[in-house]
């Protein structure tokens, strides 16, 4: 199976998607192709797949055989026309904006980030002559005054890390519409096993591969997704996609790759010169990761419900949130966009405070005290102390990291020994 099928189930599209027996060797998994570059057929074909005119292997900087089935596979897990895989999340993010921003431009982004994204579009965007504005995604009317001519995209996560925050992604994507603007996604915690924001509006999907994709904590990697329904040239606000390209002799992207412009875009440019690329190793343990999504997910989830249950009777636990209990305020939203449940991943406060949150991580044994989520580990972080402390104590807050949080990434562990462990760290704050 190679290609979109619609009436493929999501296992097998998992399994399959993008892939096919080695045509050499016969090899059923797909191979390593640890290559660096290609050798030409001749010069003409050299010459077409340097000017875009051919599709083709060149350089594994801009496409290496791996990363391709990776890439096809993401994106027809999420219903996209094309995806781009790189080296990492906050790549994805870069070379995504490289494509669409120019110096003084702007894009609004929510403020329930993972703090590294805050950071990134907050701080480091600005040396690019990037402006972010950040808005609460409970009220997506905050949004619409932060708009302007300069404005190119909102950003949201479908599932917020790390307080587990449901975006009303069907509202969003009409706001962003009716500016001419494309919604972004990142789909991280979610999964497209959990949510497929494109089917919502969304007309880029982001990942941190290295999440819930990849699933075991061995490999970093990123992915951007397209939906192919986006006008690019409506607005005349993405030159760099629908204006003619100087370093291609005055190739125009959209007009020349339609649906899958913003991805031709991105590889031919922002990986040739950015330079972000995916090695083949990661990739094919990311693949690896992926044929067990949907089995990982279904026992996050269900662990992840009883942890939630228990931390919420526990009397050192001041609240809990997570979208997968009735009493959330994210649940209609989760019971909507996440039908396969809520994401494992959610955030407790302690009544103890900082000192508390800074205890109970040091006091647990198969929890592991690290900054990574979506292993098959269970995994503790104090935002405060650890991926959130750079950020103010009022962008704590509103990022829902504040001094009293603890975040949980709920494994796939027997789920009474992660209570178990929970009960005896609590039991020494």
């Amino acid at each position: 199976m190679s290609g979109q099928k619609s009436d493929y189930g999501f296992e097998t599209i998992a399994i399959h998607a993008g892939a096919a027996p080695d045509p050499t060797t016969g090899a059923r998994v797909t191979p390593i192709y640890q290559t660096t570059s290609y050798v030409f057929e001749d010069v003409d074909q050299a010459a077409s797949l340097f000017n875009l005119q051919t599709f083709g292997n060149i350089y594994s900087r801009l496409t290496n055989p791996t990363v391709s089935v990776l890439e096809e596979r993401v994106a027809t897990l999420e219903g996209g026309a094309a995806g781009l895989a790189v080296a990492s999340g906050h790549a994805a993010q870069m070379v995504l904006m490289f494509a669409l921003m120019e110096p003084g431009d702007e894009f609004i982004a929510s403020t329930k980030l993972y703090g590294g994204s805050i950071t990134q579009f907050g701080v480091s965007f600005k040396k690019m002559g990037w402006t972010c504005h950040f808005a609460d995604p409970d009220d997506p009317d905050s949004f619409k005054p932060l708009i302007n001519e300069r404005t190119k995209a909102i950003f949201i996560e479908s599932a917020s890390n790390p307080g587990g925050v449901i975006a009303d992604i069907e509202a969003f994507a009409k706001i962003a519409h009716d500016a001419g603007l494309p919604l972004i996604v990142d789909n991280t915690c979610a999964t497209p096993w959990g949510c497929r924001p494109i089917e919502w509006g969304a007309d880029v999907v982001v990942h941190s591969a290295t999440k819930y994709l990849g699933g075991h904590g061995n490999s970093v990697g990123g992915v951007i997704v397209e939906s192919g329904d986006f006008d690019w040239s409506a607005s005349g606000k993405f030159p760099a996609i629908a204006a003619p390209c100087e370093a291609y002799h005055g190739l125009n992207f959209y007009e020349t790759f339609g649906r899958f412009a913003l991805t031709a875009y991105g590889r031919a440019v922002a990986l040739r010169d950015l330079g972000p690329a995916l090695s083949p190793f990661n990739a094919f343990l990311l693949l690896t990761g992926i044929e067990t999504l949907p089995l990982r997910m279904e026992r996050h989830g269900r662990n992840a419900i009883k942890v939630a249950e228990y931390l919420a009777g526990h009397d050192k636990v001041s609240w809990v949130s997570f979208a997968g209990l009735p009493g959330s305020r994210y649940h209609a939203l989760q019971k909507k966009y996440l039908p396969n449940g809520a994401p494992p991943l959610f955030t407790f406060g302690l009544k103890g405070g900082f000192e508390a949150g800074v205890k109970l991580v040091e006091s647990v044994n198969i929890l592991s005290h690290l900054a990574n989520i979506g292993d098959t580990r269970s995994l503790i972080l104090h935002p405060a102390s650890t991926t959130h402390r750079q950020l103010t104590e009022e962008q704590q807050e509103a990022a829902g990291a504040g001094p009293d949080v603890v975040r949980l990434s709920v494994g796939i562990e027997t789920v009474d020994d992660i209570i178990a462990d929970l009960e005896q760290g609590l039991a020494q704050i």
